[in-house]
């Protein structure tokens, strides 16, 4: 996989990247050590750079900006289980690989528009992320083998736990280094 291709892929082209996407193995160590790691990083590093140019100081930004990489792959994970547990009740195909990369594939936009959070008046761009709820919805079928009349319940189900998620680490985040709003 080269991981400029699919990131372009998947957010140009992802009717057609999906099925390519759902033909590849879903290991963990693929996709967290070659992809996750290297986009999760753009939130992280212009966080910490967005936060230091705002006024944080900067061991709080840094062991901000290094908590919330870390648990950035905790998320992903705990999301793909969350999508697999979850997809007998849609009449979807319990699969790990594939709902981890859902998770993962669906995530790209939001960490692309991690750039933004380097300059604190634009991180209100970072909404632009939200495209990975689409992606998400299209992601569904191919991968889970979700019903059409089942997909947007799914969708909903996994935004609600996605989002219980990044709150909870938000305030983990938050409550550690005392930095409000931090990402």
């Amino acid at each position: 996989m080269n991981l400029v291709e699919r990131v372009k892929g998947i957010i140009l082209t992802p009717k057609t990247e999906w099925p390519i996407i759902a033909g590849e193995p879903g290991d963990v160590g693929t996709l967290f050590g070659g992809y996750v790691a290297i986009l999760a990083a753009i939130p992280a590093v212009c966080g910490f750079i967005g936060a230091v140019l705002g006024g944080a100081p900067v061991v709080a930004a840094l062991i901000g900006a290094v908590i919330k990489y870390l648990l950035t792959f905790v998320a992903i994970y705990v999301i793909a289980w969350i999508i697999d547990m979850l997809a007998p009740t849609f009449s979807s195909s319990k699969n790990f690989g594939s709902a981890l990369k859902l998770t993962v594939y669906s995530y790209t936009p939001s960490w692309l528009c991690g750039i933004f959070l380097l300059i604190p008046g634009l991180r209100f761009l970072t909404i632009l992320g939200l495209y990975g709820l689409y992606l998400l919805w299209l992601g569904l079928p191919p991968l889970m083998k979700t019903t059409p009349d089942k997909t947007i319940g799914y969708t909903i189900a996994i935004i609600v736990c996605a989002l219980i998620i990044a709150i909870l680490i938000g305030l983990l985040v938050g409550g550690l280094i005392g930095i409000r709003g931090f990402m």
